[in-house]
């Protein structure tokens, strides 16, 4: 079986770009003309819609913003400013369709001919799509452009439209048997003369993580069009919308999204772990990557450059960001230049050291201390290590808080560790469902402590044979998944009883 190439994310600086990147942005297309280009269009920030174009051109490394020509409505060039619109690209032409723009819905049709920048209104025929925003549309060899679900600002919606961009119709696929629910924020993306659907938000309740293949969308199948959900071996990724799934090579990269987490009062949860999905061996996988990941985000847009992956913008509930991310093979240069920094040097160090840092420092002028050995075999950057960990349960706040409550009378609330004591013990019996939001963090941090005991007291490698420390990489609970508390109960478990 083929092995998963290590990746590394590297924050883009000034050396890698001439020009001017583009603003911040969320809601945003990018997409890749060929191997020459990426043309970024549209997007939301600061409360105001967007109608710019962004270029990057590979070759040079260069962005530039192309002066485009067109007849678009109030004398501009080409469409209104608009964001969570759908565009796809055929030879050199980008297709743009849909959107928002205000508190309206679009449902013009679009074509940007990126050799000459000139705009383009398309006047379709046939079964027109009504206007909607959150759609997805994945391209259909060189010719067709195939469009699922979204959101008309009643409702979600289901149907399957393919246009031709030769003739401009719009053809409604009729689909027989069961389908999927109506949704919006969702992905699509064809592979092998199937259109994969997954995730997104929808009228049934809450976000969703079901996968599924539409068959019949090529003339070629000489099959009815026809929907099946799949049900993939492997580490699924959990409910989310406003992520993004590029196609690279041999599998399907799946980056960031929104989803929700809790019990008792639900929450959002932003998400920057990279999922892939094998196209040989047809199963989820999570991409092995060396170091930290970006901050987490939605609606951000994630573009295949050769061997590497470009990410820029998105939103994470408070922030709209404009940085950029490489997502690169650990040999690539842009790796290379970016290692983490040698702890045998201050000088080296970031200028925020923490305490956990400033102690793998001192202990490695005597020989590499358990600290850095432990961050090597998990695979974490000394620097990027949580230092909540290293510190003493006396210390940890939140943690003494919650254990003085959860005890009350039954205990003096002076004998501190005994109060921990009782909290771990409750801990121990506590079922994933009884767990409360506020006990997430003392209860993660508390479980990292006890790995780095553990392995302070057994540097062995066999202490980490054991895959039972698969969330120690973790920086707050809010990274946590819903489907990762059951995960973190038992390691913690198997933790006080070692």
């Amino acid at each position: 079986m083929m092995q998963l190439t290590r990746m590394h994310w590297a924050r883009a600086d000034s050396s890698d770009f001439g020009g001017q990147p583009p603003v911040p942005r969320s809601g945003h297309t990018a997409v890749g003309i060929g191997k020459s280009k990426v043309v970024v269009f549209g997007g939301f920030a600061d409360k105001r819609f967007l109608g710019d174009i962004a270029v990057y051109d590979v070759e040079n490394r260069l962005w530039y913003t192309p002066e485009c020509t067109g007849s678009g409505p109030d004398g501009q060039a080409g469409p209104s400013p608009r964001a969570f619109h759908v565009a796809v690209v055929i030879d050199c032409n980008m297709f743009v369709f849909g959107g928002r723009s205000g508190g309206k819905r679009l449902g013009d049709f679009w074509m940007l001919d990126t050799d000459i920048w000139q705009w383009s209104e398309m006047t379709g025929f046939g079964d027109l799509p009504s206007p909607r925003e959150f759609a997805a549309a994945s391209a259909i060899g060189n010719r067709k452009i195939v469009m699922y679900g979204g959101w008309d600002g009643k409702k979600w919606l289901s149907d399957v439209y393919v246009m031709d961009t030769m003739s401009l119709e719009w053809t409604e696929l009729a689909i027989a048997g069961s389908a999927p629910p109506p949704r919006c924020g969702h992905s699509a993306t064809m592979i092998e003369k199937r259109l994969l659907v997954f995730g997104g938000r929808g009228g049934t309740g809450p976000i969703m993580g079901d996968l599924w293949a539409l068959k019949g969308v090529t003339e070629e199948d000489n099959e009815a069009p026809g929907w099946t959900q799949l049900k993939l071996p492997g580490q699924s990724p959990s409910a989310r919308c406003g992520h993004s799934v590029t196609s690279g090579g041999p599998y399907l990269l799946l980056f960031g999204g929104h989803g929700t987490g809790g019990w008792l009062s639900r929450y959002d949860v932003y998400y920057n772990e990279c999922v892939i999905l094998d196209r040989v061996s047809v199963q989820w996988k999570r991409l092995p990557t060396s170091n930290e990941p970006p901050p987490p985000r939605a609606y951000h847009s994630m573009t295949c450059i050769g061997p590497r992956f470009l990410l820029f913008g998105g939103f994470d509930g408070k922030n709209t960001f404009g940085d950029l991310w490489w997502l690169v093979p650990e040999d690539d240069p842009i790796a290379k230049r970016d290692l983490v920094p040698n702890v045998e040097s201050d000088s080296n160090l970031s200028t925020v050291t923490s305490d956990a840092q400033q102690y793998a420092v001192k202990e490695s002028q005597s020989g590499e201390s358990p600290m850095v050995d432990l961050a090597k075999r998990l695979g974490i950057p000394l620097s990027l290590e949580p230092p909540a960990s290293f510190v003493d349960e006396i210390n940890d706040k939140e943690l003494l808080e919650l254990s003085t409550r959860l005890i009350g009378e039954s205990l003096p609330t002076t004998d501190q560790l005994a109060c921990i004591q009782a909290l771990r013990d409750h801990w121990r019996s506590s079922s994933s469902n009884s767990i409360q939001l506020q006990e997430l963090g003392p209860l993660l941090r508390d479980y990292q402590r006890l790995i780095i005991r553990r392995y302070v007291e057994n540097p062995s490698p066999r202490f980490l044979e054991r895959e039972d420390h698969r969330l120690f990489h973790l920086k707050n609970a809010s990274q946590l998944r819903m489907d990762d508390i059951p995960v973190l109960l038992s390691e913690y478990r198997t933790l006080l009883s070692t």
